[in-house]
């Protein structure tokens, strides 16, 4: 049954990732989806016909407020030390600027959030423990593909308002489903990054704005 996990085909069209603005857009936004994605789908599988009666619950409904912004952290987390180590790897010289930037991103974002109101207690010393990943991350040892990608698919295990002995007989499938969904932001991410913009390079590797004033 969980093998008819969501897929992601409702994300939106993105155009190129081309400033740290546009950067912070496509992380915040992805995050969101996959957040909202992982946990509805595998609610939605599990629960099965009986999926839309327990949005009458509110105890149910409490649950999922306060998954939802747990496993949105953790999305937000794995996806910005994911794109930073792209950047940071493909233009290795400029990996402290990449590693000033991501944390700024990071920041800008969660002051954006603030502190919602259905999160619950435990959302800010979660958003804490964010950004300090942010600031300790080793932005050139990352490696590719999966390898930033370690806390979403443990925190949908995790947080999912569902009976534990259930999570138990799914943890396994449901892993390998939010890892297998983000392949799909992932691809995006490399068809639409534009490293030099985000840094604001010119193609010597140069700071645009330097160049701009000789």
């Amino acid at each position: 049954m969980l093998r008819s996990y969501f897929g992601l085909g409702g994300a939106s069209r993105l155009g190129p990732i081309d400033s740290p603005e546009a950067l912070a857009h496509f992380i915040e936004t992805r995050a969101s989806y996959m957040a909202q994605t992982s946990l509805y789908g595998y609610l939605r599988t599990r629960m099965g016909m009986r999926y839309p009666e327990l949005f009458d619950d509110d105890v149910f409904v409490v649950g999922i407020n306060l998954a939802k912004w747990q496993i949105w952290l953790d999305c937000l987390g794995d996806l910005a030390v994911y794109a930073g180590s792209r950047i940071a790897q493909n233009r290795p010289r400029e990996a402290d600027r990449v590693a000033a930037m991501m944390v700024e991103i990071i920041d800008r974002i969660l002051d954006q959030a603030g502190i919602p109101e259905d999160s619950g207690p435990q959302f800010r010393n979660h958003a804490r423990e964010l950004r300090e990943r942010l600031r300790r991350t080793h932005w050139l040892a990352i490696g590719e593909n999966e390898a930033a990608f370690t806390e979403s698919p443990k925190s949908v295990v995790k947080w999912a308002p569902i009976a534990d002995e259930l999570k138990q007989l799914d943890e396994e499938i449901v892993l390998n489903s939010v890892r297998f969904h983000w392949q799909e932001i992932r691809r995006a991410f490399l068809h639409h990054i534009d490293t030099a913009g985000v840094l604001g390079l010119v193609e010597d590797g140069r700071p645009a704005e330097r160049v701009s004033r000789a």
